[in-house]
């Protein structure tokens, strides 16, 4: 199973860096998802098929509302997981980053496990490091911090307690 997803990230990968599949992706993959969501019963994205992927479960810095996103994430090798702000190579911040930052302490389900989370900023000293992890799971990930012109938000999800399965 690992070499078939390792085939189909080695030939998606490059289509996901094109500028049609970021036009569209924007749109069509959170549709995609939530259509996912009510087969796999929340479990896991859509995405999770090919890269390890969770569900951030944010409090909205302004709104205060609750705000659930998919994301890839790339396990740091020390129990945490790591998430970019790519936002498909957007020039804005994806709301997700903003939210982390005004209220760090999330929630993430990952094959369906809730945890309780605690977002910390990777600062500059160890960015290299986390986008060489990032890009050993999916090559070439990187590029969309190139192409947005705008330092790609990243964070380390620490846990802090198990909340459950869903």
């Amino acid at each position: 199973m690992t070499t078939i997803r390792q085939t189909l990230r080695r030939l998606l990968a490059p289509l996901t860096q094109t500028a049609a599949f970021r036009r569209v992706g924007r749109r069509l993959m959170p549709m995609l998802e939530r259509a996912f969501a009510v087969i796999a019963r929340g479990r896991m994205p859509i995405s999770g098929i090919l890269v390890p992927s969770l569900t951030l479960r944010t409090i909205g810095a302004r709104s205060g509302a609750v705000r659930d996103v998919q994301l890839m994430y790339t396990p740091d090798g020390a129990g945490s997981a790591i998430v970019a702000g790519t936002n498909f190579a957007g020039s804005r911040h994806p709301a997700w980053t903003t939210n982390l930052r005004a209220h760090p302490d999330a929630e993430i389900i990952v094959r369906g496990r809730r945890l309780a989370v605690r977002a910390e900023p990777i600062g500059d000293a160890a960015r290299d490091a986390a986008w060489a992890r990032i890009e050993a799971q999916w090559p070439n990930y990187r590029s969309y911090e190139r192409e947005s012109g705008r330092t790609v938000r990243l964070f380390r999800l620490r846990p802090v307690r198990e909340l459950g399965r869903i």
